[in-house]
């Protein structure tokens, strides 16, 4: 159980003092508070994570797989287990801005990250889209990326609505491991 309720009186609680509740610490989310690795401007060589990803080892980068215009990634701070996102290999920001060849891979690998969800982990919806700047809620603004995020019955509780926490119950590296297993082939 993750918080027990009282009818005791409210006392005041000191530093470190026993209350009625317990906690489920989260600190690798600090990093997602405080912006780290956030690009430092709109180039391609300003600490851009999505630029930075394809040069490192599918496990190291959490690649799930590599096309020819772009790649399948594991979000770091995901939604829902199995966040995925499909983000172009070349620095762009505005889908608008993509060449043909980009927007069908983009697509086509939407919709096998959907394929691999389902098959891999029996995903029953998906939430698919992307936030074409930072007033539009993108977190990395200057290289567009879309989110594929399943979905099953009843995988909202109260953690998200009254915690604001999300609770994955499988290590990101298992999840990439799995997913690339059953990633559709072209």
């Amino acid at each position: 159980m993750l918080a027990r309720m009282s009818s005791e009186p409210e006392q005041q609680i000191g530093v470190g003092s026993p209350d009625a509740f317990q906690r489920l610490w989260t600190p690798h989310r600090m990093a997602y508070i405080q912006g780290e690795n956030k690009p430092s401007g709109p180039g391609a060589g300003d600490n851009c994570p999505f630029c930075a990803i394809p040069a490192k080892s599918d496990e190291d980068g959490l690649v799930v797989a590599r096309g020819e215009q772009v790649y399948a990634v594991l979000n770091l701070y995901p939604y829902n287990g199995g966040h995925l996102m499909v983000v172009p290999f070349r620095h762009v920001a505005d889908y608008t801005d993509l060449t043909d060849e980009e927007t069908a891979e983009l697509a086509d690998y939407t919709k096998r990250a959907m394929g691999a969800l389902r098959a891999a982990s029996g995903a029953q919806g998906f939430n698919i889209g992307m936030n074409q700047g930072a007033v539009a809620g993108a977190g990395i603004a200057a290289h567009l990326h879309q989110h594929i995020v399943p979905r099953w019955g009843g995988d909202t509780n109260f953690m998200p609505v009254v915690g604001h926490t999300k609770v994955l119950p499988q290590l990101l590296a298992d999840t990439r491991r799995m997913l690339a297993e059953v990633w559709p082939a072209a």
